[in-house]
């Protein structure tokens, strides 16, 4: 190995060691938040299912997160969720030509799956 090649390795090791100490060093909400950012920029296919009861009621698809509301006045957060997604209003697990993007927003009250989609090839 070069001595210009050993340089390029121990400063990429370095910097990688500097990224590390410097994320573990954060308090836990910036850690989470630097996961997110992460987890959002790889791209997330939601899916949203809203029951009432047993019966499933509402879904949305292609969801990237589900974000908390925080209060204004106050460093509470709020009781609902909200996000974006398709809304698959004949529920057929897919993305209809006819089916458009939407802003939603769910109570902590209401019986609701998010997960990640299994079926992201078929989409």
């Amino acid at each position: 190995m070069s001595l210009n090649a050993r340089a390029k390795t121990v400063i990429a090791i370095a910097a990688l060691v500097v990224v590390i100490l410097t994320y573990f060093s954060c308090s836990q909400e910036t850690q989470n938040k630097a996961g997110r950012s992460v987890q959002n920029w790889t791209g997330v296919d939601g899916v949203l299912e809203v029951y009432a009861g047993d019966k499933l009621v509402k879904r949305f698809l292609k969801i990237d997160k589900l974000s908390t509301a925080a209060a204004t006045s106050k460093d509470v957060e709020r009781s609902y969720r909200y996000g974006y997604g398709y809304l698959d209003a004949n529920l057929n697990f897919r993305v209809d030509p006819d089916e458009k993007k939407v802003y939603f927003e769910i109570s902590d009250f209401t019986n609701y799956i998010f997960y990640e989609n299994p079926n992201i090839t078929d989409q």
